[in-house]
């Protein structure tokens, strides 16, 4: 791990992409970046956000986030979790028993990093930039310190 990892960051980008999905119905980010002051993340998209929609966004992720939601692991079968999940980003060297985050009833996917154990560890989130640029919205974005 980096030594700029920080898994509040990391399971706050879970919580980002599963607000995609649900308020675009585009695929989870193909490309991130996370460090503990800032972060980014890269999804396949035919626009920019206005500033209604990135309002919304905020919103929603800060509501989940707020929820107190319990961060927890689950063990599955490669072959079961390729039928529910999309393993592109997952490597190879993760093995035929991968590791499912779920985020309380919120999101669930595989994942092999570290997060915290509840998302009021989190913090505030905020949507610092946006940008779009041959069918790629770049989300950057920042967290508060947690209360």
């Amino acid at each position: 791990m980096s030594k700029d990892y920080a898994p509040r960051m990391h399971s706050a980008e879970h919580v980002l992409n599963r607000t995609m999905v649900n308020m675009f119905g585009c695929e989870r980010s193909f490309s991130a970046h996370i460090n503990k002051k800032k972060s980014k993340c890269d999804y396949h998209f035919d626009r920019d956000l206005t500033e209604a929609e990135v309002q919304e966004l905020q919103e929603r992720i800060n509501t989940a986030i707020s929820s107190r939601l319990s961060v927890h692991m689950e063990m599955m079968p490669r072959a079961q979790a390729q039928e529910e999940f999309n393993l592109a980003r997952l490597p190879e060297s993760a093995g035929e028993e991968l590791r499912i985050v779920h985020i309380g009833d919120y999101d669930a996917c595989p994942c092999i990093g570290e997060h915290v154990d509840n998302t009021a560890e989190i913090g505030a989130f905020t949507l610092s930039s946006h940008s779009y640029e041959d069918g790629v919205l770049r989300l950057r974005y920042k967290l508060a310190s947690p209360e």
